[in-house]
């Protein structure tokens, strides 16, 4: 059982792109969250300790995101949490990971202008002759129809659960090639 979380916070580092030897595009960065209270006391808002969360985003959420999302960013981030022991000699850790399902700009903070990406087959070099439409090319984002979010298509079916093997080995690949370690 896999836990979700949603946090909002500031990202506090650079986002780093890489693409896979399969042409996965993976984009990370560390991301900081701050809680503020109201202390009646001093009649202020005061800020409370900081967690720090490294997420990790894959295919075409790593594309938006890597053009989207800059240091200093206020956003929300949903996802999957994942929390690691970590030793580099003689420095030992605990670092928390969130592979992002979802994320955006905290609206909260200020205003933000969207764009949507299409991606058609054409585009992506590939047709379905056989069902008389567009099917998503091996590899890429499953199929989902602008209209009823988060109804994969038959065609799409299939390889949304390829994609989940492989997102899950290439995070595990990631994780492996980057250890992380605190600032």
């Amino acid at each position: 059982m896999t836990d979700t979380i949603t946090l909002t916070g500031i990202v506090a580092t650079i986002p780093r792109v890489i693409k896979t030897g399969e042409e996965l595009a993976i984009t990370s960065f560390r991301l900081a969250s701050t809680q503020r209270r109201f202390d009646r006391n001093r009649n202020r808002w005061v800020d409370g300790e900081t967690n720090w969360y490294t997420v990790t985003t894959f295919r075409q959420l790593a594309t938006n995101a890597a053009s989207s999302v800059v240091r200093g960013d206020r956003i929300i981030v949903s996802g999957r949490v994942r929390i690691r022991e970590w030793e580099a000699g003689e420095r030992k850790g605990t670092t928390v990971e969130v592979e992002a399902d979802a994320l955006g700009h905290d609206l909260t903070w200020g205003t933000t202008a969207f764009t949507r990406v299409i991606m058609t087959a054409a585009a992506a070099g590939h047709h379905d002759e056989d069902a008389g439409h567009d099917a998503p090319a091996p590899g890429a984002s499953p199929a989902v129809g602008w209209a009823t979010p988060g109804v994969l298509t038959d065609a799409a079916a299939g390889v949304a659960a390829d994609d989940d093997v492989e997102r899950a080995s290439a995070a595990a690949d990631y994780r492996e090639e980057n250890a992380v370690t605190p600032f």
